[in-house]
């Protein structure tokens, strides 16, 4: 029992483990959520694949077993004692138990009999009969079937653990240990997949998910299995129509919902059905479930805006979700990888906006740039400009690792809340001519100094630009540290941030002047704001890891839903264990197995009785129950 008890509780640790954590997913989203070293344990534990891990395997064999060698041993005794009355039982027996009575009554040793059996009849008694005319024994029972809820709930456990069993992977992983599959790993086209790497359409028991965009229609699902996948494939196929979503105010999944067209190439029939969470179709013994959703395919329009080059060239690209778009730039190829689109971006709203609670960011798209070495950078840009402390910017989040959080680039808006002066501004930057003569102008309308000495302080200017347009200011620092004595240093770095700060102003000023704003007067703090929040875009510009900035223009939004197709033979075989369970402790603990003696002796005219009665469960119930039976019977066969 006590073993019994303990490998029960390690399933039940496991199974809330494998119902808390989703199971067989890509290891990638797992390394996102745990990091890399919690992702090795978790990984080494098993606990991504509870029910197929080898120690969960080998608990609920050991439990099988010993479960079904305790009902095959104690069984037969358990159904003997069930239809044995014991009517052959001592005097001395009934007098040693808690519960005896003996008395004498008038009544014959024939009409005593009559009327206890009539009594115990009454009471739903089973009976049976021993004796002579002179000494009788009644032995009645009831609740006998209280026993059979100890064999019931014992041969649950084991219908239950071989029904898991069924609908587990280790059908699969026996095949791929012995070779016959191969996991593919490769991010390949459905019909580049290897026959291998299928599972035929008869396949028993299996769990898999795919991911149909509106209007697509499949005959397969990929069972994720490490650290790749297996193609399985449908007697079917499914056709999404259509798929809706409603989202609550916070901007979490409210409901959502798919259209399905199933095609039976068997029966050439066609069904047309809506499923939703919870309300899964089942066909041919395949529930089809409604999980998750996803990007199907979004068409994106783009504007690409070069962040170093000499000019502001603006090149129009058209990007596909799940896509990629191969590019020749003065650095090499490149291969823009598009991977999601969101269409609605709800973040809590900053204190004092109308009393919102919730502000929607508007549509981003997330993308890889991919290097010819194979290198990328994941980033993710928004359509239309946030909020942030009274200013607005578009955000390019950026980062080279998937477990990183994002690091963005903010790009400040201009009146038309536009970033075009923005990119004029770093494109003058880039202008070698026009920075010549910005220089020479600016050194000779706020210096008063003498040919030489504005010549270099003019080629120091140039210097710095160069410096900050390669590095920000972090390179102009380090150009201090390796050039510079350290006792002069800080004075040194002092005059250059004011000199390179001078040179961004007249670049910024002349960047104005070609918007005809008049720069002889003073600007307004708009103009300052943006000059100051454009320096920090363009200081971190080096750390954003592309030549470019990609901005969404306009989308056409194509939706996906994500399916789970599960065949699970075991599930009925699971339900009737359930049942046989309930109905197991129902009958334990709310049936009783009790027993009634009665030894009757002729005493001449008169009948002597001993009574005793034994129940398995609630003897202090039973003991007032005694009571009661025997003071109706003395009352009834009073003498």
């Amino acid at each position: 029992m006590n073993l019994a008890i303990m490998l029960l509780v390690a399933i039940a640790i496991a199974s809330v483990i494998g119902t808390v954590l989703r199971q067989n997913e890509p290891y990638q989203n797992y390394i996102i959520k745990f990091g890399p070293y919690w992702h090795e344990v978790y990984k080494s534990l098993g606990l991504y694949d509870v029910y197929s891990s080898i120690w969960f395997v080998c608990i609920l064999a050991f439990l099988v077993v010993s479960t079904s060698i305790c009902v095959i041993r104690n069984a037969p005794a358990i159904i003997r004692n069930m239809q044995r009355f014991r009517e052959d039982i001592h005097v001395r027996a009934l007098q040693n138990m808690p519960e005896s009575l003996a008395w004498c009554t008038s009544y014959s040793m024939a009409e005593t009999k009559q009327f206890i059996t009539g009594y115990l009849n009454k009471s739903g008694y089973r009976k049976k009969f021993r004796g002579t005319d002179q000494h009788q024994t009644i032995a009645a029972m009831k609740g006998g079937c209280n026993r059979v809820g100890y064999l019931l709930t014992h041969i649950a456990i084991v219908v239950i653990c071989v029904g898991g069993l069924l609908d587990g992977n280790l059908p699969l992983k026996f095949k791929i240990s012995r070779g016959d599959l191969k996991i593919e790993t490769r991010e390949i086209t459905v019909s580049e997949i290897p026959p291998q790497s299928r599972l035929p359409s008869d396949n028993p028991t299996f769990r898999a998910s795919v991911s149909i965009p509106e209007g697509a229609r499949v005959n397969y699902a990929f069972i994720n299995i490490a650290e790749g996948y297996l193609l399985q494939t449908l007697p079917f196929s499914i056709e999404v129509r259509d798929f809706r979503i409603e989202h609550y105010m916070n901007g979490q999944p409210k409901s959502f919902e798919s259209d399905l067209i199933i095609h039976d190439p068997e029966t050439n029939e066609v069904l047309e059905t809506t499923i939703a969470v919870n309300h899964p179709l089942v066909y041919k013994g395949h529930a089809i479930y409604q999980s998750s959703f996803g990007d199907g395919g979004t068409r994106l329009k783009l504007l690409m805006r070069a962040l170093h080059d000499k000019e502001l060239s603006e090149l129009e690209i058209n990007g596909t979700i799940d896509n990629y778009t191969e590019l020749a730039t003065p650095q090499g190829s490149i291969r823009l990888e598009f991977s999601d689109f969101r269409k609605f971006n709800i973040f809590p709203a900053n204190a004092g906006e109308s009393g919102r609670k919730f502000v929607d960011y508007g549509p981003n798209f997330t993308f890889k740039v991919r290097q010819a070495d194979g290198t990328a950078r994941e980033y993710v840009n928004y359509m239309y400009p946030v909020p942030l402390e009274d200013n607005m910017f578009f955000l390019s989040g950026v980062r080279s690792e998937v477990a990183e959080e994002f690091r963005y680039l903010y790009i400040p808006v201009d009146a038309d809340i536009s970033p075009d002066r923005f990119f004029r501004f770093q494109a003058r930057l880039h202008d070698t001519d026009k920075i010549n003569e910005i220089a020479e102008r600016a050194t000779t309308s706020s210096m008063d100094l003498d040919d030489n000495i504005r010549m270099d302080v003019t080629q120091a200017m140039l210097m710095l630009l160069r410096l900050f347009n390669t590095g920000g200011f972090d390179a102009v620092a380090e150009y201090v540290l390796q050039n510079v004595p350290e006792p002069d240093q800080l004075s040194y770095m002092q005059t250059y941030l004011k000199v390179l700060n001078t040179a961004l102003r007249e670049i910024y000023l002349d960047v104005l002047r070609d918007e005809e704003i008049d720069t002889d007067a003073e600007l307004d703090d708009e103009y300052i704001v943006f000059f100051d929040n454009a320096i920090n875009a363009l200081n971190a510009i080096h750390y954003y890891g592309t030549s470019f900035y990609l901005q969404l223009a306009d989308f056409e939004e194509k939706q996906a839903t994500g399916l789970q197709i599960t065949k699970a033979p075991g599930q009925n075989i699971v339900y009737l264990g359930f049942a046989m369970l309930v109905g197991g402790i129902f009958l334990l603990f709310y049936v009783s197995h009790q027993r009634l003696w009665f030894i009757l002796q002729a005493d001449g005219q008169k009948t002597q009785i001993v009574m005793a009665g034994l129940r398995t469960r609630h003897r202090h119930d039973f003991a007032r129950e005694f009571k009661k039976l025997s003071g109706e019977l003395q009352n009834a066969l009073k003498s």
